[in-house]
């Protein structure tokens, strides 16, 4: 199994209900060290993407069985970029997907992705 981050409060970082799992919002942590070491956008999305495809694949999926996916920045200003690095990750037919500028994220994170995964 791979490793993935420690939930930074009192959450899940996923539950499995039903036909589906769902994955807490991941941020830009190192499984390996628990602190986010990225500063950039672009790192901290990879980061967030390798940790939400770690959860995946330990439950024994990938990021084909992703259904929605919620998008929260810092920055609005980081959307485009953000996105290109999703599509890296994702492919047609892609999740559905909102995305949102919140201003401020735990830890001081640039980004952070939610997940709902169908089993089947």
């Amino acid at each position: 199994m791979k490793k993935i981050p420690n939930a930074v409060g009192p959450y899940s970082a996923f539950r499995q209900v039903g036909d589906f799992l769902y994955i807490s919002g991941q941020i830009a942590i190192n499984p390996e060290t628990q602190k986010i070491e990225e500063t950039t956008v672009e790192g901290q999305t990879k980061q967030v993407l390798e940790n939400l495809t770690a959860i995946l694949e330990n439950n024994g999926l990938t990021t084909s069985n992703v259904v929605k996916t919620m998008i929260l920045l810092d920055s609005i200003e980081d959307f485009k970029t953000v996105n290109e690095i999703y599509a890296g990750y994702f492919s047609a037919p892609y999740p559905a997907r909102s995305a949102f500028e919140v201003g401020k994220l735990p830890l001081g994170a640039l980004v952070e992705i939610e997940a709902i995964a169908y089993l089947k």
